[in-house]
């Protein structure tokens, strides 16, 4: 049961980003160890703490079960009577002993017990997938984070190259005397700042491993960067095709489970109005007649009303709140998917807008200011803004790309299926 859930969580979350994550490689250097999404994910339903803690609430399910089919003892009662009395009863002359096998009749009680017990393995077996699910999801969130601060520290590497030939462009300009010193100090102060940020983000992506690693059990990670570049998007369906997949979703499988229980509990308490029935038999020894005899028995409780009703009316409010329940999850979930689908779709189209029309024509602006500023056309405040402006829309597109993945995480957690992925496109 374990294993299929967990080959199931792997391919609804490897799927949809593996193809787009792997599609462009960035360069490692050599001796780097590095990690791909479906090893984590792996790694992480097959180590992880708290999986591994989950998963024996299933084994102590099947114990249940287990000991819930086995049915009760017969019960051995040895009676003696008229013995070491007095006169005609001195010593053992007039005993009767009986020895008798009793056996409960629980006229089909012990099937409905079995029952729920079978019920609650269905339980505990969705809260383990839920679980996986929840895992896997939260290792590709990390990974994701992975991959973005990877970039975000690739990008600031840039920021510190285009500041430092801002620093030269502006300490050839002093020396020839055509910027004043000032403008110099604003530049190597400019450089400063870009290497603080380098190393904040270098500090940043060092911890996101940390975190990613300590979803399958280590604190000391054994890799040095992680595969993948977030260069595309996801492509989604429509929504109708996904709302489609909504009864999919893991916990309303859970709640199909937990109305299999209510219902098996409710069956249950109706089999145990039903008193159980005790019979016996055995034999008897009449020590002054030197005879045996055949005894027997047969207990019935009187019923008198039903005694069992109070637990009857528990469990089928029990049936009821499930499915109300199951219904307010359901309207629940939809509504998330609707809301994440129109930050989805708002994600993509802030990515394509950012990467065709904001950020050709700042490096084109960059290009020409550059040019302006290296024939003493332009300042040193108006190059560096330009500079400063392209890094954030590089920036924004690395964030709308992330999140996009984010987003989409999510979605195939409530579908319980994967969504489609366009190649990845330079």
């Amino acid at each position: 049961m374990l294993q299929f859930a967990a080959r199931r969580t792997v391919a609804c979350l490897i799927l949809t980003m593996l193809s787009a994550l792997v599609s462009a490689q960035p360069e490692t250097t050599e001796g780097e160890v590095s990690i791909n999404l479906s090893e984590a994910l792996s790694r992480t339903l097959a180590r992880s703490p708290r999986l591994r803690a989950r998963g024996f609430e299933v084994t102590a399910a099947e114990g249940r079960l287990l000991q819930s089919s086995f049915r009760p003892n017969p019960e051995l009662s040895v009676a003696v009577e008229d013995a070491l009395g007095t006169d005609a009863f001195r010593g053992t002359r007039s005993t009767e002993a009986t020895v008798t096998l009793g056996w409960i009749l629980e006229r089909g009680l012990r099937e409905h017990i079995v029952s729920a017990a079978r019920a609650q393995i269905g339980v505990s077996a969705a809260e383990i997938e839920i679980a996986q699910l929840d895992a896997a999801a939260e290792t590709a969130r990390r990974y994701i984070d992975c991959l973005m601060y990877q970039d975000r520290f690739r990008n600031a590497e840039v920021g510190v190259e285009r500041a430092r030939d801002a620093v030269d462009a502006v300490r050839r300009r002093v020396e020839a005397s055509r910027a004043p010193q000032a403008e110099l100090a604003r530049a190597e102060a400019q450089l400063a700042r870009a290497e603080l940020r380098l190393e904040d983000y270098e500090h940043e992506l060092l911890s996101a491993y940390h975190r990613l690693g300590a979803q399958w059990g280590i604190t000391e990670p054994d890799f040095q960067t992680v595969e993948g570049v977030l260069t595309s998007m996801p492509r989604v369906e429509l929504f109708q095709t996904l709302l489609a997949r909504v009864q999919q979703n893991p916990e309303l499988a859970l709640f199909v489970s937990e109305s299999r229980l209510a219902e098996a509990e409710l069956n249950l308490a109706r089999a145990r109005s039903r008193p159980s029935w005790e019979l016996s038999g055995g034999l008897r020894r009449i020590e002054s007649t030197d005879d045996w005899a055949v005894v027997g028995g047969i207990t019935v409780p009187l019923r008198l009303g039903n005694r069992n009703q109070g637990r009857i009316a528990e469990t089928r409010a029990n049936v009821d709140q499930v499915e109300a329940e199951a219904e307010a999850a359901r309207v629940r979930i939809e509504t998330e998917l609707f809301v994440l689908y129109q930050e989805l779709v708002h994600n993509i189209e802030l990515a394509e807008r950012l990467e065709s029309d904001v950020a050709p024509k700042f490096e084109s602006a960059l290009a020409d200011t550059l040019r302006a500023f290296e024939l003493g056309r332009s300042s040193y405040l108006e190059y560096r803004a330009v500079q400063t402006e392209l890094l954030d829309v590089a920036y924004e597109i690395l964030d709308a790309h992330a999140d996009a993945y984010r987003l989409a995480i999510e979605i195939e957690r409530l579908t319980g299926e994967s969504i489609s992925v366009s190649p990845a496109t330079e």
